[in-house]
């Protein structure tokens, strides 16, 4: 309807009529204006809940982060569905309660005229001496051979004995090698026994010692310093420079072992693959920069020893794993890293197996679960407990018989997962931590249930990640030592870099 073209058509003077087009022309330009304010503002509004839709992803984000954050440095590390509480001062009790009972005993022996029986003592917690360790006999025999009573002679009927646990700290010792020297005075030819062989020709530190050494910066996580300070007690003196010199051979002497291991490792089919980050000193710079030990395990469930070797690399790229390995093929359990991913890309007979690694998957549900309690997480948690007690149900048997049993009671479950989360990612809104949990299940899925199908493949990564762990409160002492190197002594930079401190 256009009112401009039907006032033409009313009976009207024209100056009436000029006047009322006017106005008629007036509001519809009006309405106009208030239609395009409305657009405006409607899509306005759209563009304002586009943002806080997007604000309330990040802030979802956010929150997991945080919670997961928190959980690892404050909160119990186990990711059990139902952790038993625990207190920060549980140790402090364990200390405290013997001595109180200590006290009281000592209390109840020197109160003069008390009769009072000594509460038994509970052993429960107590278990046996390995039988391994040598013993030292110490037989505490009367103060008489007759008794104290009548005089007579006394009868062996029994003996009782009580085992304590003792240790010897390390001790220093010098062994003294004498080489006797004989002439021949008919062609005054010299002639002496060799010279025992060494690992650091004219060195000063003999085997034990190499060993206390190494074992102590790299199995007890004892910086060079603390070990020069222990051998300080006993009037040792031992410099950092020196311990650092002994270190450096000593790899260099250990490196044929290396590869030997390496080369037993690389023959069996099946390997667990993770990288830890390592802070590295540049030489000159007085700065550290990020390196990486690189840690190859073999299979738990594959026959064989097990063996693990660990790869100092500068960096995380991926040509670092592809050069460990060579031309080594079979199946290759790691997480997401995209480093990983040459080695699988190629044909079957040039590329590696991707397995996918179950701790990694049920780590995003936990940390979702934690941060906001979603019963979604719970019941993916459930799901994939479900195959963990499966393989705990076959921890003790044979390839075959696990194979069978995984066949029977794991595939089942896979599959009925692997329809869950098709159908909850369908109700799940994109880009939230529920969505990128779920995605990268289904990602991952060909290798993730690639072990269920075999008897000897693992379940998840965590045999590789137990074994990098204790290198973390390693790197903590080494941080410690770089940063005191930065600001008092300049000169221990290539100390620390040479002891491996770095």
């Amino acid at each position: 309807m256009n009112p401009l073209a039907e006032l033409d058509q009313l009976n009207l003077d024209p100056a009436a009529k000029t006047q009322v087009a006017a106005v008629v022309q007036a509001l519809l330009e009006q309405a106009n204006q208030s239609v395009a304010q409305l657009q405006a503002k409607d899509a306005e509004l759209q563009a304002k809940n586009a943002e806080i839709e997007q604000k309330d992803f990040k802030i979802q984000a956010l929150t997991l982060e945080l919670a997961h954050i928190r959980r690892i440095r404050y909160g119990v590390k186990s990711e059990a569905l139902a952790p038993l509480q625990r207190d920060v001062f549980e140790e402090t009790w364990n200390t405290d309660l013997p001595a109180i009972e200590a006290e009281i005993e000592q209390l109840a022996d020197t109160s003069p005229g008390t009769t009072v029986a000594k509460p038994k003592r509970p052993r429960a917690g107590r278990q046996p001496l390995p039988a391994h360790l040598p013993r030292i006999e110490h037989r505490h025999e009367p103060d008489r051979c007759t008794c104290g009573q009548c005089g007579q002679t006394l009868v062996k009927i029994g003996e009782d004995v009580t085992e304590q646990l003792d240790v010897e700290p390390a001790k220093f010792f010098v062994h003294r090698h004498i080489r006797p020297q004989y002439a021949c005075r008919a062609c005054e030819t010299v002639t002496a026994a060799p010279i025992p062989p060494a690992v650091i020709d004219g060195g000063l530190a003999a085997v034990g010692l190499l060993a206390w050494v190494l074992i102590g910066k790299y199995a007890d996580h004892l910086p060079l310093y603390r070990l020069e300070q222990i051998a300080a007690r006993d009037q040792v003196s031992l410099s950092r420079s020196t311990l650092a010199d002994w270190v450096g051979r000593v790899g260099v002497a250990l490196q044929p072992l290396v590869d030997r291991l390496t080369w037993h490792l690389l023959q069996g089919n099946s390997l667990h693959a993770d990288e830890t980050p390592v802070a590295q000193l540049d030489p000159g710079q007085g700065k550290t920069r990020k390196a990486y030990l690189w840690a190859y395990r073999s299979n738990d469930l594959a026959p064989g020893p097990h063996i693990i070797v660990f790869d100092y690399q500068p960096g995380r790229s991926g040509a670092h794993a592809r050069q460990f390995l060579g031309a080594w093929q079979g199946h290759l359990l790691v997480d997401d890293y995209g480093g990983y991913k040459a080695l699988f890309a190629g044909d079957s007979q040039t590329a590696c197996i991707e397995l996918g690694c179950w701790a990694h998957v049920r780590r995003k549900f936990f940390d979702l679960h934690k941060a906001n309690g979603s019963p979604m997480a719970l019941a993916a948690l459930e799901h994939i407990g479900l195959l963990y007690a499966v393989e705990a149900a076959g921890r003790g048997l044979d390839s075959e018989a696990r194979k069978q049993l995984r066949v029977d009671r794991s595939q089942p479950v896979l599959e009925a997962l692997h329809d869950w989360l098709h159908q909850t990612r369908l109700r799940t809104a994109p880009n939230t931590g529920a969505a990128k949990a779920i995605d990268y299940a289904l990602k991952r899925w060909p290798a993730l249930v690639r072990y269920a199908e075999t008897g000897d493949l693992p379940i998840d990564n965590n045999p590789v990640e137990n074994s990098i762990r204790p290198i973390a409160l390693g790197k903590n002492y080494a941080q410690f030592v770089i940063m005191r190197s930065n600001y008092r002594k300049p000169a221990a930079r290539l100390v620390s870099r040479a002891a491996g401190l770095a």
